[in-house]
């Protein structure tokens, strides 16, 4: 059993938050500091001392490296701002129903690691008043909903919610009839370990409320790398406390674009319990796309090598893209530039299970809104 000696809120105040300081610790060349600091401005950094110490050579073909340290490219970088429509998917702040049986909370702007590759890079923080406040008003909201079965409350990090919030949501929740589970979305166990291994408040709250509505844990590992002791660690405690563990990797340029690196990774996920769920699609969204993104024939070769060196546990998982239309799953290629897709969860509920085909080209990143490539 791993405990920390700090606690997990003081670990989280000793996180590298400036340029300066990854600059005095190795990790950024002088000489880059003032260009990388504008940068900053318009997306923060933040690295946990934990994720920094899982880096091996401080330069972009180290995959970890690439995650979480800043790159000049970022501000000139092309992309989309939103790819999945999650403006128009907004009933109110922080509450998205895109799905009638499906309702995503934002539960928090923060996060313990600022990921280059995140989506939503643009968001800033909130205070706890805040987010109670914002607590009950999502709960009221899914009570007045009964076509709601399910909730994915995510961030920022849902994890980085206090105790106290995170006993708001559980409380409140499970006690909601037409509600049959209840999902996490985190990268805590990932980048920020010490807040589950070394609280032990949190998983007594998951111990209690799992016994009462079941709840998943849906976290992100995107490299074998990542899967340190501590990690296990903290995804075994999760399953102790009757949380199963779900994991949804990103394919990323760089990072893990290489079949042989996903099957391991798949492999090494399985064999600590936890479930490889979703292959998503990066998506190409404005200071992402060109550091980041896979075209989907690259793609779609990759996840096709991938599962061909799995068995059947590790490769369960579904290569797909969260799409404004919805969440379509890219089925691989048929012929020369052309690809399948299934809607595999769509808005309109007449639009769920269609299949269609789309040419595609070796520049195509992403499907346009109207599903023409």
């Amino acid at each position: 059993m791993i405990e920390n000696k700090k606690s997990w809120q003081k670990e989280l105040s000793e996180a590298v938050t400036t340029v300066d300081e990854l600059v005095d610790l190795g990790y950024v060349k002088r000489e880059n500091a003032e260009k990388l600091k504008r940068i900053g401005e318009k997306y923060p950094i933040s690295v946990t001392r934990y994720y920094l110490n899982l880096i091996e050579k401080n330069d972009y073909s180290d995959p970890i490296y690439k995650m979480c340290i800043a790159s000049l490219e970022e501000g000139t970088a092309q992309g989309l701002k939103d790819t999945s429509g999650e403006l128009c998917n907004t009933v109110s702040e922080g509450i998205q129903h895109k799905y009638d049986n499906t309702v995503l909370l934002l539960s928090t702007n923060v996060c313990s690691m600022y990921c280059r590759y995140c989506f939503r890079k643009r968001l800033v923080g909130q205070s706890e008043e805040e987010i109670l406040k914002f607590t009950d008003k999502a709960i009221k909201y899914i009570e007045e909903h009964p076509e709601v079965d399910n909730v994915l409350i995510s961030g920022g990090d849902a994890l980085l919610n206090t105790n106290k919030v995170i006993s708001r949501y559980l409380s409140g929740l499970s006690k909601i009839k037409h509600l049959k589970f209840i999902r996490f979305g985190t990268r805590t166990p990932v980048v920020f370990p010490q807040r589950i291994n070394g609280d032990s408040e949190f998983i007594e709250l998951f111990e209690k409320y799992s016994k009462i509505k079941t709840i998943y844990l849906v976290t992100q590992f995107n490299h074998p790398r990542e899967l340190t002791k501590e990690a296990v660690a903290a995804t075994d405690k999760m399953r102790h406390a009757g949380v199963p563990v779900l994991n949804q990797t990103v394919l990323l340029k760089g990072v893990n674009d290489n079949s042989d690196i996903l099957a391991t990774l798949f492999n090494e996920l399985a064999s600590n319990g936890i479930s490889p769920y979703y292959l998503f699609q990066c998506r190409p969204v404005k200071g992402v796309k060109d550091l980041f993104a896979v075209p989907l024939l690259t793609s779609c070769s990759i996840t096709d090598k991938t599962k061909a060196k799995l068995s059947g546990v590790a490769k369960r998982f579904k290569f797909a893209m969260s799409h404004i239309k919805g969440k379509i799953e890219i089925i691989g290629k048929i012929e020369s530039g052309k690809l399948i897709f299934k809607q595999h969860q769509a808005k309109s509920k007449g639009d769920i299970n269609n299949l269609f085909f789309v040419d595609v080209d070796k520049n195509t990143y992403w499907l346009s809104d109207d599903l023409t490539g």
